[in-house]
């Protein structure tokens, strides 16, 4: 007696292979929150202030979103990789004081003063990076030290070199010219004027947007954001991913130093205190967890645009500008509601 085998099943199919809908994509994008609340922003601000749509009053939006952006931006990324940087705000002032003590009384080019500044700023980010991996203390604690111990260094050798809580006036010495060019310049496009800020920001988001998304690097930073320990066993060079995360936020710090010195020519010791808890809300805003392993480079940028928007927006309703830092407030709840519930709806529909 024999028995027929019964036809086999159809094999399901393999989850990796099938097709994913435009609109779960859209929804599956970490800075959907962020472009919503720039859009309402947008048009509040468009509204209430008349002077708010005029060409060179966006030439200023864009100005102020990119001073925050280019630091935005390699926050967010180590963001992603599941560290912060408390430091970074300071670094700014730092690699600016280093470029005009040392040009100064070393009697250099300037272009000395901004390569050593690169030099000692990417070094700091080493430093952050491999206290970090080789030590337990979190990020948090680490980078808090590093941001007290470069808030006394600038102040301290500011004074010790200078006499006086800023530096001297560089405006005279070779280089200078050319400096500002790079660094501080501005572009006259259609009768406006833009900062060339405005070019590293947006170089800055085309850098890290294909570094995450086109790149083996990309891969190892949202792995290890998402578990450092899984990272760790499929291979991923944990260490390198981390201080390299933190060399690209003093890189950041590096520019953006470099714009503050050549827009005004002389720094204050005592700037830069406060501004690393604006760079990560830009983040936050623009869809990156606190607990790693989502956001983008984009959703930052977005971020920025907001505080950018919010900023002279306030001033052009020519309302109390005292109440900027409640709005900020605001939007960062909102936007950190508006973001989990896009997520929630995003892996819903998968």
């Amino acid at each position: 007696m024999s028995t027929t085998a019964p036809a086999p099943g159809k094999p399901a199919a393999d989850e990796r292979l099938l097709k994913t809908s435009p609109l779960k994509k859209f929804l599956g994008r970490p800075e959907l929150g962020s472009v919503v609340g720039a859009v309402a922003v947008f048009l509040f601000f468009a509204v209430v202030a008349d002077s708010f749509l005029r060409t060179a009053s966006l030439a200023t939006v864009l100005y102020a979103a990119s001073t925050i952006g280019i630091m935005a931006v390699p926050v967010a990324l180590l963001m992603i990789g599941g560290e912060f940087d408390l430091s970074a705000g300071v670094m700014v002032t730092t690699s600016a004081l280093i470029s005009s003590m040392f040009s100064y009384q070393m009697t250099a080019n300037i272009w000395v003063g901004v390569g050593v500044s690169l030099l000692a700023t990417l070094a700091i980010g080493v430093f952050n990076g491999v206290m970090l991996i080789r030590t337990d203390p979190p990020s948090f604690i680490i980078t808090l030290g590093t941001f007290l111990m470069l808030t006394g260094m600038n102040l301290g050798f500011t004074k010790l070199i200078s006499g006086t809580v800023s530096t001297k006036s560089i405006s005279d010495m070779e280089g200078f010219s050319s400096a500002k060019d790079v660094f501080a310049s501005t572009i006259t496009i259609g009768g406006v004027d833009f900062k060339i800020t405005i070019v590293w920001w947006l170089a800055m988001i085309a850098v890290a947007t294909w570094i995450l998304l086109r790149t083996r690097a990309g891969n190892w930073i949202f792995a290890v954001g998402g578990g450092e320990q899984a990272a760790r066993a499929v291979g991923v060079p944990v260490g390198r991913t981390k201080i390299g995360l933190y060399m690209g936020v003093a890189f950041g710090a590096w520019v953006s130093g470099q714009h503050l010195l050549f827009n005004y020519d002389v720094v204050q010791s005592g700037e830069g205190v406060g501004n690393e808890l604006i760079y990560i809300i830009a983040a936050v805003i623009g869809g990156c967890l606190i607990t790693g392993g989502y956001g983008s480079a984009v959703g930052a940028a977005v971020g920025a645009l907001i505080f950018g928007m919010t900023s002279k927006g306030i001033v052009y309703a020519e309302w109390n500008p005292d109440w900027f830092k409640f709005f900020l407030g605001a939007m960062l709840l909102l936007a950190t509601l508006l973001n989990a519930w896009v997520r929630k709806r995003a892996e819903a529909t998968k």
